[in-house]
């Protein structure tokens, strides 16, 4: 009954904000996510014990202004997906800038296709609608949904403009397939992981488990990997930013590590520029007393990561 309950909560919303203009929707959305802000304890909480201890320098003010800020980001993020979803390409690819988007074509020039990388930052969903429609589809990792009918509901939006979304399950076979044809993968890199294939990589200054799949691709293939990210513009507009893409490290024994911690300096670099976009209320430094950042190369000598299980 619960999930059934949330399903038609969210598909009455998206139904709801159709006839408004992406601006209102944007406006609505801040509301909705200062009402969540006020009554989700739980995550406010997670979202400012973070903040305090990534900005130690800044007040219990600012932390508490980054983390309403934040909440609002993210209930215009829900309501802005479901409305930029809904509208026909050719508007969808009208409310946007692109900057960097030469750094792509020659990056698919290469035919070895490409890895980009980002985090739940910014408006990453519109990101990847919008690259499909610019560029070409690419194949998106992620998690189900716990709810099922809100799974459909998002991977229907997700594969609207023809990006596939890659579960975990066989994930590195299918990537590795995609760019062996020339293909493009997207890999988000700031969740908390519990897989054996999970290396310590530092974050704010703290070990933080990150998913070593990128980083292993990149090597084995040799594709080239690309951050994105995508920022709000006034009007109901997007910026993407696709950056310079990430120099892989000499050959050595702890090059999966320095790969990745490379791409997370990347996506540090934008959240600190940008706190507000980030999502502060994931635990994603729930093992804080994990193993020190200075241990000796192949501080898991008995983890393999997906890709020399698949292999």
């Amino acid at each position: 009954m619960r999930q059934w309950l949330e399903y038609v909560a969210v598909k009455s919303v998206a139904l709801a904000v159709r006839p408004f203009p992406l601006r209102m929707v944007r406006g609505v959305g801040e509301v909705f996510g200062l009402m969540f802000y006020l009554v989700d304890r739980v995550h406010r909480r997670v979202a400012l014990v973070n903040l305090q201890v990534a900005f130690p320098k800044r007040s219990e003010e600012d932390c508490r202004a980054i983390a309403k800020s934040m909440f609002q980001h993210f209930g215009r993020l829900l309501l802005e997906l479901l409305k930029y979803a809904s509208l026909p390409p050719e508007k969808q690819l009208s409310l946007v800038e692109w900057e960097g988007e030469e750094r792509v074509r020659l990056a698919l020039a290469q035919g070895k296709g490409i890895l980009f990388c980002t985090g739940h930052f910014g408006f990453w969903e519109q990101q990847a609608l919008a690259h499909a429609l610019k560029f070409e589809p690419m194949a998106v990792m992620a998690r189900p949904l716990d709810n099922p009918k809100l799974h459909e509901l998002l991977e229907n939006i997700r594969t609207s403009n023809g990006n596939p979304v890659v579960y975990r399950r066989g994930a590195v076979r299918k990537a590795l397939r995609l760019l062996a044809e020339g293909k493009s993968v997207g890999i988000l890199i700031d969740q908390h992981m519990t897989s054996p294939d999970a290396i310590y990589v530092e974050f704010f200054g703290r070990p933080a488990a990150t998913t070593s799949t990128l980083a292993a691709l990149a090597i084995r293939t040799g594709a080239p990997v690309i951050p994105l990210f995508a920022f709000p513009l006034p009007g109901g507009r997007y910026r993407m930013i696709y950056e310079h893409p990430v120099e892989p490290p000499p050959d050595s024994p702890d090059a999966v590590r320095e790969f990745t911690q490379r791409c997370t300096d990347v996506l540090e670099m934008h959240v600190r520029r940008h706190p507000e976009l980030w999502l502060w209320m994931h635990r994603r430094w729930r093992d804080a007393q994990g193993p020190a950042l200075d241990a000796a190369p192949g501080m898991f000598p008995s983890a393999k990561t997906d890709l020399e299980a698949d292999a």
